[in-house]
């Protein structure tokens, strides 16, 4: 993948690119909503070796025993996401013309190598214990795990819009404002952040430190009568969720003022308002029924829908900057003046 890509390499729209793209950014989900089952029902130990499950690539009765199930399934899926990541960026190199580009599949195929190289470290170090943060090293990699399958997603979902046929439409548009584009990028960064905090508080075993909902106590009261650690890992939680309520609905204004907004980018920005009251609803059920794996497992594939949909409408906005990168293939008689 380090040569150079051919001379029949195109800006133009590649159906089959595209939805080997879009493909991916499907499969990812469900690679992610394994994970999250899997962490739900505390089943990330069942195998302690690695990359082998119990030294088998497929292990006696990992399909009649719920926790076995869980893990080698999200490791079997990882390896498909694997394929398909390695398989789009050798076309892209191969086909596609716009060298940004082609560098950006470069990065996914290095996020999925070394989402692999830190699950494998969150299996084979699980037993060493940290006595100062009482958790393992494993853990810890459990975490990093976590945001780099967020960020791994972004860049996927990146690769899909920018192979779509929508992007590729030269039709000249209405550039978004500065503000929205600035607003939208503040809004990635605070769900990747808040992504990050879950993450830490899943692995800390923080997600019931605050067991009632709205309130942070019983009797009704804003701020948790105990603090220690895992509580205040919950309640900034919290607090990120209400800061980014408000980011979410006024991105969403903005971008429904906007004159460069098309239907479909005012839908996308309905469907994002649609995804919040959904994760606040399902971050409720995960208090209310004491970490019920289905409202866990949904509440962290839904946390992973609306930053990919609000990253999704952040790299659109910006779409007319990379657009003006596409080098432009030279008129016929440019390259024959060219020879002389």
């Amino acid at each position: 993948m380090n040569a150079s890509p051919s001379t029949a390499c195109s800006s133009a729209y590649q159906p089959g690119i595209a939805r080997l793209a879009a493909a991916g950014v499907a499969w990812a989900f469900v690679l992610i909503c394994l994970g999250a089952f899997t962490t739900s029902i505390g089943a990330g130990m069942i195998f302690p070796d690695w990359p082998l499950s119990n030294g088998s690539l497929n292990p006696h009765g990992w399909l009649t025993n719920i926790n076995e199930f869980a893990e080698h399934s999200h490791r079997l899926t990882a390896g498909v996401m694997t394929l398909i990541t390695i398989t789009l960026a050798v076309l892209l190199w191969q086909r596609e013309a716009r060298a940004w580009l082609r560098k950006l599949s470069l990065y996914a195929v290095g996020l999925v190598f070394a989402q692999a190289v830190v699950g494998g470290l969150r299996v084979l170090l699980d037993r060493l214990h940290i006595e100062t943060v009482d958790t393992s090293v494993g853990r810890l990699f459990a975490m990093l795990h976590a945001c780099l399958a967020q960020a791994f997603l972004c860049v996927l979902v990146a690769i899909a819009l920018a192979c779509s046929r929508a992007w590729l439409n030269n039709k000249k548009r209405a550039a978004f404002t500065t503000a929205t584009r600035r607003l939208g990028l503040i809004c990635c960064a605070l769900l990747f952040l808040q992504l990050a905090i879950a993450a830490v508080m899943r692995h800390s075993f923080a997600g019931l430190a605050i067991p009632t909902f709205p309130w942070s106590s019983p009797d009704h009261g804003l701020l948790p009568p105990v603090w220690n650690f895992r509580v205040g890992l919950n309640f900034a939680h919290r607090v990120m969720a209400g800061i980014i309520a408000v980011a979410l609905v006024a991105l969403s204004g903005k971008i429904y003022a906007e004159r460069a907004a098309t239907v479909t980018v005012r839908s996308v920005a309905s469907g994002l308002m649609s995804l919040l009251a959904l994760q606040i609803f399902l971050g409720a059920s995960v208090i209310w029924t004491g970490r019920a794996p289905f409202f866990t497992t949904a509440h962290v594939i839904v946390g992973a829908a609306t930053l990919a949909t609000t990253f999704g409408l952040t790299w659109w906005m910006h779409r007319e900057a990379w657009i003006e990168t596409v080098p432009a293939a030279p008129a016929p008689r440019a390259r024959e003046l060219a020879k002389i």
